[in-house]
């Protein structure tokens, strides 16, 4: 996309983001997710809480990688909101928090703009100081929980207690949270373009219809919206109509309701890092061959050798800005519904437009063979 110059005034960001916080995810079994997460994607250990910190109803494990916190939370007994959400949807991501210096004004900027309360600001403090949160309603049962945490130095927030297991598998490489995207119902996604644009001052990067992403049988829309500064993007899919059910569809059919499809985590060596998921059983999925036969017509010179990305599967896409590579996983649970995406920019500010044929094509293969297409 071409940038236009405009003399017209900046308007001031009503909600400042400093990045992403922390993704939670509601989990049947959260110490399994949490070694699954170390073993596979590298993660450290960083904190817990529990019955040991006081919990009756829940626990959660916390792991790292550079930027990227992961809250791996399950029930502890029967009955819970927790459970309830694991029973519709499986496991999946409740939490997307944002990192902000103010909870408080960002609670009363959202929700005076139409957002849902989730979570009045609540202070939350210990030996180590205090953190403001707060949280509004999203997609689905998907909630924005605002994070103020500077007067705050412990490990992860009140509540938790260092974690320091022996087992510290190595990480592989991730650095940040490039962007998560949502899947809606269908004709739904203006309505959360919108959301994101007046409650929350997002603006929209780009969009693609169904004839941008589409194969011969299943197709989908697509719009991104990205906050002031771009730290946070977060990419919106609805259904579109096709021969056959569109991997939206699964998904909203497997996750009953809109949610988090995917999380896309960013990397400076993707060949490196897929090698190392790779080894450690993570498993992705696979275009054909022949990808990668007239890859350099259509991208041109690429750092990495053809011959290097051919056997890992990992895509190129190229754009006004530069390029990118990207690789997607196969579902990390049991319905099909939540993967990650491992993404390296080379200056392009994209997201893989070139690639998404051979990409749903991919899907649907694995679609075919779980009979859902």
């Amino acid at each position: 996309m071409e940038a236009v110059e405009t003399l017209e005034p900046q308007v001031a960001d009503f909600l400042p983001l400093n990045g992403t916080d922390y993704i939670e995810l509601y989990v049947s079994n959260a110490r399994q997710a949490a070694h699954y997460y170390q073993t596979a994607f590298g993660f450290q250990p960083l904190a817990h809480a529990g019955l040991e910190t006081g919990l009756r109803d829940r626990e959660s494990y916390v792991v790292v990688q550079d930027k990227i916190r992961l809250v791996l939370t399950s029930p502890l007994v029967g009955g819970t909101d927790i459970g309830r959400h694991i029973d519709q949807h499986g496991d999946g991501v409740r939490v997307v928090a944002l990192w902000v210096d103010d909870a408080t004004k960002a609670f009363d900027e959202t929700t005076g703009r139409g957002a849902k309360p989730f979570m009045q600001p609540t202070r939350e403090e210990d030996e180590n100081g205090y953190v403001v949160r707060s949280g509004i309603h999203t997609y689905g049962d998907t909630v924005h929980i605002f994070v103020e945490r500077s007067g705050y130095n412990g490990v992860f927030m009140p509540g938790f207690k260092a974690w320091n297991p022996h087992y510290r598998p190595s990480e592989v490489g991730l650095k940040y949270v490039d962007h998560m995207v949502g899947n809606v119902g269908w004709n739904e996604m203006n309505q959360w373009v919108n959301f994101y644009a007046d409650v929350m001052g997002f603006k929209q990067l780009v969009s693609f219809d169904d004839n941008d992403i589409s194969t011969d049988y299943t197709a989908l829309m697509s719009k991104v919206m990205s906050n002031g500064n771009g730290r946070i993007k977060f990419p919106i899919n609805e259904p579109a109509e096709g021969k056959k059910k569109s991997q939206v569809e699964e998904y909203l059919d497997f996750y009953g309701g809109s949610g988090i499809q995917h999380i896309a985590v960013a990397t400076d060596n993707i060949v490196e890092t897929v090698i190392m998921l790779r080894d450690r059983g993570v498993e992705f999925l696979k275009v054909p061959d022949a990808y990668y036969d007239d890859l350099k017509e259509r991208v041109g010179e690429i750092d990495e050798a053809i011959e290097t990305l051919r056997p890992l599967g990992i895509l190129v896409d190229r754009d006004d800005e530069g390029y990118l590579l990207q690789l997607f996983s196969k579902p990390v649970c049991p319905r099909p519904t939540l993967f990650f995406e491992i993404i390296q920019r080379k200056g392009a500010k994209s997201f893989g437009k070139g690639n998404f044929k051979a990409l749903f094509e991919a899907i649907e293969r694995e679609q075919e063979l779980r009979g859902t297409l």
